[in-house]
């Protein structure tokens, strides 16, 4: 596969997630990354999106909660190019409920080539990297070829045959 590069943006669009268990520690990165983090656009989900902004004093683009869609709205960002960088504290020892959403932003990461980030450490190393404030040209994958894929046609089938009805032996 072939790819593109991707224009470098004017300060990076930075997706912000936390589940419930993880918020805080995600609320202490921000603050602690604040003089960083005021320097680009800020898009959260629903209540990490809130707390980020009372904490920060800073302007925060709040989308839906995640198990109501708000993770599928930061997904359709990124594959719309709109998001530059994930930072998703998720919680691996709670069930969510919305797994799949969480799952499917995450791939969507991975196929998009997005900057993402799990955890507190990888964060850190994300936000200090001297790419951050550069204008790094991300290379994004081209699907040109996967899109255009011929896709054979399904076999045609023959005609059911109807069976022959079986006897029901009667009661004695």
């Amino acid at each position: 596969m072939t790819s593109k590069k991707a224009p470098p943006p004017r300060g990076k669009k930075i997706a912000l997630i936390a589940h419930d268990h993880k918020k805080r520690d995600l609320v202490e990165w921000a603050r602690f990354n604040r003089g960083t983090l005021s320097k680009h656009a800020l898009f959260a989900t629903g209540t990490t999106g809130r707390i980020l902004e009372e904490e920060l004093g800073i302007p925060v683009q709040r989308l839906q909660s995640g198990p109501i869609g708000g993770d599928q709205q930061i997904g359709a960002m990124i594959v719309e190019g709109s998001i530059d960088f994930l930072i998703f504290f998720w919680d691996p020892l709670e069930a969510q409920p919305h797994d799949p959403d969480v799952k499917a932003l995450l791939r969507l990461a991975v196929v998009w080539n997005i900057p993402a980030a799990c955890n507190r450490a990888t964060a850190d190393y994300m936000i200090s990297s001297p790419l951050m404030n550069s204008d790094y040209e991300r290379l994004v994958p081209n699907y040109g070829e996967y899109l255009s894929r011929p896709i054979p046609a399904a076999p045609e089938s023959e005609p059911a045959k109807a069976e022959s009805p079986k006897s029901i032996p009667k009661p004695v």
